[in-house]
């Protein structure tokens, strides 16, 4: 008999894997992509500016959202003293090298499209035969 396979996570450190497992789950936040990818795409934007560039985001969840990637290191907010006040919002580098690695799965997905269409009309046609 030979010896189990080791687990694949057996010898990566837990903060690690638990800092892994909460970009992941934030980043796929559907606002955080949006934010990432119009910060990627126009660089240094007011807040004002995110928020029309990313349809459908309250005020509100645009707040949450920036603060929390201000928080993580994503994002850098630079508040001016002005009437009325004005917030700058831009990536980081450590911001930028994340858009940089979710800008694989936006390739994937374009490259795959067709086939994932076709599979999908395939399993729903089979489902509806059922």
């Amino acid at each position: 008999m030979s010896a189990p396979a080791p687990t694949p996570h057996a010898d990566v450190d837990p903060r690690v894997e638990a800092l892994v497992t909460e970009v992941i789950g934030r980043v796929a936040d559907k606002w955080t992509m949006l934010i990432l990818e119009t910060l990627i795409e126009q660089g240094e934007l007011r807040f004002t500016q995110i928020g029309k560039a990313v349809p459908g985001i309250s005020q509100k969840m645009l707040t949450q959202t920036l603060r929390q990637m201000e928080r993580d290191g994503l994002v850098t907010r630079t508040i001016h003293a002005v009437i009325p006040p004005r917030v700058d919002c831009r990536l980081t580098d450590l911001g930028g090298t994340l858009a940089e690695a979710f800008c694989g799965v936006w390739l994937w997905a374009a490259a795959n499209l067709d086939r994932i269409e076709a599979a999908r009309a395939a399993f729903d046609a089979r489902a509806a035969k059922a």
